[in-house]
């Protein structure tokens, strides 16, 4: 809970730019799921920006307009990838799957 609510309270600062790095991590997935809405939300009424860092290719591709993936070597982007699903996006579409499965197979050639 007070992960959750200091996640609320920084985004609600409106802030232009938000480091987010993993906050979602330690979250079960119903709650999970109901932060990244409320980021979504949040952001598009602030019109703020969010760098979010993420190993869940699920949740970048829910969250996303833009994923950077990184190179193995520190601090080389391996590929910028446009997320152009339409919002709001549905984890079930097959539009959804196929994108994120597409995302799983270039990090599969990458190792």
């Amino acid at each position: 809970m007070k992960q959750r609510v200091a996640i609320i309270r920084s985004l609600l600062n409106n802030p232009p730019i938000l480091l987010m790095d993993e906050p979602f991590s330690a979250l079960d997935i119903q709650n999970r799921h109901k932060l990244q809405e409320k980021v979504i939300d949040i952001s598009n009424k602030f019109k703020n920006m969010i760098v979010f860092v993420t190993h869940d290719v699920e949740e970048a591709v829910f969250l996303a307009d833009k994923i950077v993936v990184l190179d193995k070597n520190p601090g080389k982007i391996a590929k910028i990838i446009e997320v152009d699903i339409k919002r709001p996006r549905d984890r079930e579409s097959k539009e959804f799957l196929n994108f994120q499965d597409s995302i799983v197979d270039h990090l599969d050639m990458e190792e």
